[in-house]
Order: structure tokens, then sequence, then C-alpha cells
């Protein structure tokens, strides 16, 4: 079946429009970066609301519009499930770290290693999480190109470059400010997106009842024989260690905020769309099976959706929706890995007399070469093809890495028991076993080792009856090692009298709220004046417009009210906040 999209007029005309406000975003917060602090914290002054979002917009990227779609569609409700997982990893990032994320007092997230632990941790994990980072990087890039490239026909490497290219723009610009009001607006853009299509996929298939009693038996439950409670256990573990760690950019959006409980507001608000955005993205995938029947490649089903009920201009809001899952999350990705280069390996080793004016130039140098790089990637994975295999390698790889770096940094935080050299010895080893079990999975003969078996057909590890992806295996192995071996090497080796002082230092200054501290007494830097919404204000005000300008193609009543409905709503919605924005400047 041909996947490809027809785009007319109105529709480049919405995404060209989207594209250069981005770009008008990072050029608003040029001129205001006047230290590291602003560029990649936001000067501990961004609202707790602009931050959630931008966490929720920075969590996944246009993957989740062909992988989960495609779950929904070959076995139901199941698809909304594996994303429902970041529910309860949310909630524990909330309940127990968010508040410490600030408290800890950090500008860059492997800054928390060297207070907690030692400057060779926090060296160690910064080396190691930049090259992993650039590849994952470099795997979204590769896989919006392919999406752009399927749905389009553009050329896939000038779409990479393209769309990387204008991502990097506004960051390089405007830093974590930029990107956490373009996330906003990106989010708005990928809701308005979904409220069309919903209703018109339902619409289309004769109603919300004539759907629900045509769909096949088991559909509606959340879970099926291929991905079953076991396999949404080991998710929700491994989103709740990822997301509380090796995941530099969520951190990042608790730590730039002003107070803890800003901190806490924040991870409420993530949940609260992870309750609501999964269903509302991808009911119309489920609805799918009755508009398109027996579609061969299931990852197609959202493309195929936008060309069967959106009319022009809708479909190049979509097109710009699905662009906005994936800027989201690099443009995190870009700025925090700067970040990290920056603050933990140039300010700390380089040059530790640095001015504020050096590092804000060397800050974007470093967030256009992480970008560089990144696009490099993508256009190396394109050369290489086989992208099935290639992505299938990177998750396994991911697998390996997320534990030993994880359970050390979760620790850090919640537990005063455990030194350096118990996370350093933990990583090494839980690094290593992942490894080897890697090495051992590439073998094309079976092994059976008591009752364990494996099976490299499938990629699976089976006991008994159970039989678990590699995936599951390295990341259930790797962070069993990195715990026990912590674990042992606490108990095993006393703790000396330096890691001891060190440690307390740690969690006395991490159990005193924010502005308790004498350094904190102190006024603080121009992003004080730095305000979100006027910019935020004019900008959906600019994407009501696009969206009005395209209302005569609209080409039923019912998507021309949706339309109409929502530019309304955004444009008294933008009204007021750049009216808020002026209370604000007279007030002060």
């Amino acid at each position: 079946m041909n996947t490809q999209v027809t785009l007319q007029t109105p529709d480049y005309f919405m995404i060209i429009g989207y594209f250069l406000l981005m770009l008008g975003i990072g050029l608003y917060f040029y001129r205001s970066m006047k230290g590291i602090k602003d560029y990649f914290s936001g000067g501990n002054n961004i609202p707790w609301w602009l931050s959630g979002v931008s966490f929720y917009m920075s969590s996944f990227s246009v993957m989740a519009f062909i992988s989960y779609p495609s779950l929904c569609y070959r076995y139901g409700f199941v698809g909304i499930t594996l994303l429902w997982v970041a529910i309860p990893a949310t909630l524990f990032s909330t309940i127990f770290l968010a508040h410490k994320w600030r408290r800890a007092r950090i500008d860059s997230p492997m800054e928390y290693l060297e207070h907690r632990y030692s400057p060779v941790l926090r060296q160690l994990f910064s080396w190691q999480g930049i090259p992993t980072k650039i590849i994952d990087d470099g795997i979204k890039l590769f896989a919006i190109g392919t999406f752009i490239s399927v749905s389009l026909g553009f050329d896939m490497k000038w779409s990479m470059v393209g769309a990387g290219g204008i991502m990097l723009l506004y960051t390089f610009m405007g830093g974590l400010w930029a990107v956490a009001v373009t996330d906003f607006i990106q989010f708005i853009v990928l809701t308005a997106a979904v409220i069309i299509i919903l209703p018109l996929s339902f619409y289309r298939a004769g109603g919300f009842l004539e759907v629900f009693e045509n769909l096949p038996e088991g559909f509606m439950r959340l879970t099926s024989p291929e991905y079953g409670w076991g396999y949404v256990l080991y998710l929700v573990v491994m989103y709740t260690l990822a997301w509380s760690s090796v995941n530099w950019s969520l951190i990042q959006r608790y730590y730039c905020v002003p107070t803890e409980r800003d901190a806490v507001k924040v991870g409420l608000s993530v949940v609260v769309l992870y309750v609501i955005g999964p269903p509302l993205m991808f009911l119309p995938a489920i609805v799918g099976t009755q508009l398109i029947p027996g579609l061969s490649d299931a990852g197609t089903i959202y493309p195929e959706l936008c060309r069967m009920l959106l009319p022009a201009g809708m479909l190049g809001l979509m097109i710009s929706a699905m662009f906005a899952a994936t800027m989201s999350m690099l443009s995190s990705d870009y700025n925090v890995c700067a970040n990290v280069l920056t603050h933990d390996i140039y300010r700390r080793h380089v040059r530790p007399d640095a001015s504020q004016r050096e590092l804000v130039l060397v800050g974007r140098l470093m967030t256009l070469m992480i970008g560089i790089l990144a696009i490099g990637a993508a256009l190396l994975m394109a050369n290489l093809g086989k992208a099935e295999d290639l992505f299938t390698m990177m998750v396994t790889l991911f697998s390996v890495a997320t534990a030993p770096v994880a359970v050390p940094m979760i620790l850090g935080l919640l537990s005063p028991r455990f030194t350096g050299r118990s996370a350093f010895w933990g990583f090494l080893c839980g690094l290593f076993v992942g490894i080897l079990l890697f090495i051992l999975s590439l073998s094309s003969r079976p092994m059976e080792l008591w009752q364990l078996r494996w099976n490299p057909e499938a990629s699976t590890l089976s006991f008994y009856a159970y039989a678990a992806p590699l995936e599951m295996v390295l990341f259930i192995a790797t962070s069993m090692v990195t715990l026990i071996v912590m674990l042992l090497i606490t108990a095993l080796l006393p703790m000396r009298t330096g890691d001891r002082e060190k440690i307390n230092a740690f969690f006395e200054r991490l159990n005193k709220p924010i502005g308790t501290l004498p350094e904190e007494q102190e006024a603080v830097g121009a992003s004080k004046a730095i305000s979100p919404f006027l910019v935020v204000g004019i900008s959906l005000i600019i994407i009501a417009l696009l969206m009005a300008a395209v209302l005569p193609w609209s080409g039923s009543v019912l998507t021309a009210v949706l339309n109409g409905g929502i530019s309304l709503f955004l444009i008294l919605t933008g009204g007021g906040m750049a009216w808020l924005s002026r209370n604000k400047a007279v007030s002060q």
C-alpha cells in the first residue's frame, strides 16, 4: 500500500510557519542568556507548568507515532498500557526524588556525583553518557528522517539534516528557556492535531458505540499474550530507573524551577498528562482497525489515517505535531549534553576561572558540536541501512548501559550508606556483566544451562515456560549485579573518615529547603527578569492564526468547527497570557 501523503499549499504554509515560529522563539531569548545558569538551568526560574510540559514532551519522540499506534492496531489497548508505565515511574520520581534534585542545588546532572561520591565518578559517568546520548539522538533523527521519507516522499538524508538543523538553531540561540517554551508550543500543536483527528476518526467509523461494538475480542484489555504483566512490570522498573537518573534532560526539569515544591508540581503535572495523553493520541489507531482493515504494515497506520481524514492545512498541522514529538526530545538532549560538556568538563578542568560570558559562548559551541555529531550519526545509520537490525542493536546496548549508571545515582540520593568505592565498582561490574551477556547473545547456537535456554532466533531466554526478551534479561542482570556489588562493598569495606564527612555534608545540605542557605538570600541575577508569558501568549496567537488561515480548506463542517473552536481558544488564551505578562511588568 502506498503510504505517501500528498501535501498541498496550505500544508506547506502550516509547516513553514511552525518552523519559523520555533526559530523566532530561539531568537527572542538569544540576548537574555547572560550566564551559564541562564543558558542551562533557566536561572532556576522556569515556572513549574512550563517545565512540566517540557518534561512530558521530552519523554517521547516520533517513534511513539510509529511503534505505539502499531501495537494499538494489532493488539488494542495494550499499546496505551505500555505508555502508561510512565505513570508509576514518574510518581516514584516525584515522591522520592524531585525535591532532592532541586535541593541538590546543581547546575548539571553530573555535578551531583562529585558532591555525593567523587570527582572520578563525575567524569566517568559524563564520558560514558555523552557518546550514548549522541548515538541515541542519531537514532531519533534517523527515525524522523525515515518517517518524513516514507510519509512525504522527501529525501531521507536531507530530511534529517533539515529537522536536526532547525532544532539545533533555536537551542543554540536561546538555551533552556528556548527549549522549554518551544516544548510548550509543540505541546499545543500536538494537542490541537490530536483533538482534530480523534473525533474525525470516530465520526468516519460510525460513532463511539459502533466502534466499540465491532472491536475484536480482547482489544480493550490492558495486556495481551504478547505483552503480559511481566513485560509491563519490567518496563515500569526500567522507566523508573531511567527517568530518575540517566535521562539527564528530565532531571534538568526538576532543578530548573524556583523551589522544591515547584519540582514536585512538575512531576505531578507529568503524571496528569500521561494519564490523559496516550488514550487521546492512540485511540485513533484502534479505530483504524475498522477504517483501514488488513493493513500489512501496522506502523503506517497514523500516516494512513492522516491521509484519509485530514484536509489540506490540517494535514500540515499533524505533520508539524509529529515533528514536535522528536524536536522536543532532541533539543532537550542537545542542551543538557552541552551542559555536561561545559560545566562538568570545560569549567571543571580546562578553565575553572572562565567568565560567565565565556561559558555561555562555550555552551553554545558545545550545543553546536552535539547537534552536528547527532546529525552525523543519523547520516551514518542511513548509509549502513537495515534500520530494524540497527534499532534492535541500539535498544540492546542501552539496556546494558542504563542500570549500572542509574542504580548508583538513585541510591546516592536515597541513602547515605553507599560510598564512591561501592558506586564505582558497582558500575564497572554491572557494565562488564552486561557487555559479556551481550557478546554471548551474538552466538547463533542455542544454549542450555539447567532450565535456562537461549533461543538465538527469537532472542529470548527461557526459564521453564516463561521466555524473556534479550533486553529484559540484560536489564535485570545488570541491575542486580550493580546493586549486589554496591551492597557487598558497603558491608565489607568500612567507610573512610573523608567519605563520611563528604556524605554527611551532602545530606546536611540536601535536608535544607531552598532559600535557607546564606548564598540564596542574595539578589537573584538577570534571569529573574525573564518571563515566558509574553512570548508564549504571542506564540499561541500565531498558531491560532495559522490554523484559521487554512479554514477555507476544511472540507467538512466538523473539521471547520474543530479548527475554528481551537483557534478561538488559543487566541483567547494567548491574549490572556500577554495581558498577564503586561500586568506583571507593571507590578515590578
